[in-house]
């Protein structure tokens, strides 16, 4: 049986927190539909780390209809990250998909560890989109939750599913509301991997709105520690924010952004879009209390980072190609 099932294993978040956890040693079934949100060799690339690797076995399905009761033993972890990502895509005729796969799905996975004999534990991966439109200054996790987009509105039902099974059903939980994560093999429809790829082609970085926006940004390596740090606790039914804990404001990314590509950046301004919040700021006090949680990485640093890798040659085929 497996130490740790990742769902969603082959996407930005959950390759790095499955390396990690193959690191530590662990015995890890990941899980991946590989929809079609983003190419599937981008997420095959994900992957390629593992490739060969003992301890890790890959399994390609839809959650709602694999037989998952086969995977979750009594001591497994299920850190819960498969989700249909994107504010802008959740509106339309595309909410379908935000139903199913941030709704449904998690239901299903909740319902199986439910309905075992002896449970695991299960951490699920939110966002600071549950908040919506909060207000001045950091924003803790008692802070009113009023999505203010359909993808918001879907995560914060599967917060309120994981809350429900874990008082009425008695199953170990834990929740964390990312905030703004970027870092090498970030999805190519986010800000950092699009910005990247204008420079790289010698284009205006598009920005929506007026540039004022401020976001938490918080690199990669900081989210996975603190799932981990979380998945490892004795906190039940909690929810913590994990964010980079020093908001910046987006001309000031920008700037950020050419200074690591070595190259000048120009802006062009588009019409703002409905979902998106005017800043983010997380709290992270209490996940620094409770979890000890502490990013470490600098924008700068981690900026530098993922210039690396999608500039360098693993990542310049995927980031032209999308």
């Amino acid at each position: 049986m497996y130490d740790s099932v990742v769902t969603g294993c082959a996407g930005f978040i959950g390759s790095h927190l499955t390396e990690q956890l193959i690191q530590r040693g662990d015995r890890v079934l990941g899980i991946d539909s590989f929809d079609d949100y983003y190419s599937a060799e981008a997420k095959g690339s994900n992957l390629a780390a593992l490739e060969g690797q003992p301890r890790f076995t890959l399994v390609r399905g839809d959650l709602r209809t694999l037989p998952l009761a086969d995977y979750f033993g009594p001591e497994t972890t299920v850190f819960h990250l498969a989700a249909q990502p994107g504010v802008r895509g959740s509106w339309g005729t595309n909410f379908h998909r935000y139903v199913e796969n941030n709704i449904l799905a998690t239901q299903v996975v909740l319902e199986t560890l439910a309905s075992a004999p002896r449970r695991g534990r299960l951490a699920y991966a939110s966002s600071s989109s549950v908040y919506g439109e909060p207000p001045d200054g950091p924003t803790p996790e008692d802070a009113p939750t009023r999505p203010i987009s359909p993808y918001g509105m879907t995560k914060l039902a599967g917060e309120h599913l994981v809350r429900l099974y874990g008082r009425t059903r008695g199953l170990s939980t834990v929740a964390l509301r990312f905030f703004t994560v970027y870092g090498p093999r970030q999805r190519p429809d986010m800000a950092f991997h699009k910005f990247f790829r204008a420079v790289e082609k010698g284009d205006p970085i598009e920005v929506y709105g007026d540039g004022r926006q401020m976001r938490d940004f918080t690199y990669v390596d900081d989210i996975v520690a603190g799932v981990l740090a979380a998945s490892e606790s004795e906190v039940e039914g909690e929810v913590f924010n994990l964010g980079g804990g020093s908001p910046v404001g987006l001309e000031t990314a920008i700037r950020y952004v050419g200074e690591a590509a070595g190259s000048p950046v120009s802006i062009r301004h588009v019409e703002a879009q409905a979902g998106d919040p005017r800043s983010t700021s997380a709290d992270i006090g209490r996940a620094a209390r409770v979890l000890h949680y502490a990013p470490r990485v600098t924008l700068k640093e981690g900026l530098v980072r993922q210039w690396a890798w999608q500039g360098g040659s693993e990542g310049r085929r995927i980031s032209l190609a999308a």
